[in-house]
């Protein structure tokens, strides 16, 4: 039986709920479900949903409810046994990639790979989107080929293009903006990940598949 979710202030206008100690697929399902139901509240109180890897965070308004007010309207959903789908809303995107990346050549050496390999295992499965953080729209997908698996960079670029595909440990991801970054940068797509004009903003959200695909240089 799944432990039921814990729940704690989270600064002077949030509860964080916690539904697991382990990150998982099945943990972040049952966070994306939850997100949905107190969503469909429609509470004008109730500022912000964030759904996270293991966690989930509800902010409010402070001046117009209280935190026990929040978590007793929000406490029964996160154990509900309703049989929503937490896929329901989620999409299957495909990211033409161009594997052009500056440390490409990098990852091959340090994985014992040629540069087609490496390019191969990248590509050949779908992705999942697990959490968006870091900056909007930077989705973290998982997961990675284990052959692939680096850690971060010892000295990270100040300066991470937009579009720039990249991995490290066993995720795999595409920066959204120009930004400082410390991730293995093996490939770039035109695609933009955020745009604020567009409704949703960002291109990949929490419980997605993508699959990259390769396009030649």
């Amino acid at each position: 039986m799944e432990a039921s979710p814990t729940i704690a202030p989270l600064g002077d206008c949030a509860l964080l709920a916690t539904f697991a100690r382990v990150i998982s697929w099945e943990a972040g399902e049952r966070v994306r479900a939850a997100a949905a139901r107190v969503r469909d509240l429609a509470r004008t109180e109730i500022t912000d949903v964030v759904p996270s890897y293991t966690t989930l965070g509800v902010y409010y308004d402070a001046a117009s409810i209280d935190y026990a007010a929040v978590v007793a309207l929000v406490a029964p959903l996160l154990e509900t046994d309703d049989a929503r789908d937490a896929k329901s809303d989620a999409a299957l995107l495909e990211i033409p990639v161009r594997y052009d990346g500056p440390d490409l050549q990098e990852v091959a050496e340090r994985t014992g790979l040629t540069v087609d390999e490496v390019i191969a295992r990248h590509s050949a499965h779908g992705y999942r989107a697990y959490a968006c953080g870091f900056q909007p729209g930077f989705a973290y997908l998982g997961d990675l080929d284990e052959a692939l698996a680096l850690p971060r960079r010892s000295s990270p670029r100040l300066r991470v293009p937009p579009g720039s595909v990249a991995i490290a440990g066993r995720q795999t991801a595409v920066y959204p903006l120009q930004t400082p970054g410390g991730w293995h940068l093996i490939g770039t797509t035109t695609l933009r990940m955020f745009d604020a004009t567009r409704e949703p903003p960002a291109l990949i959200r929490p419980g997605d598949e993508v699959r990259f695909v390769r396009e030649e240089a």
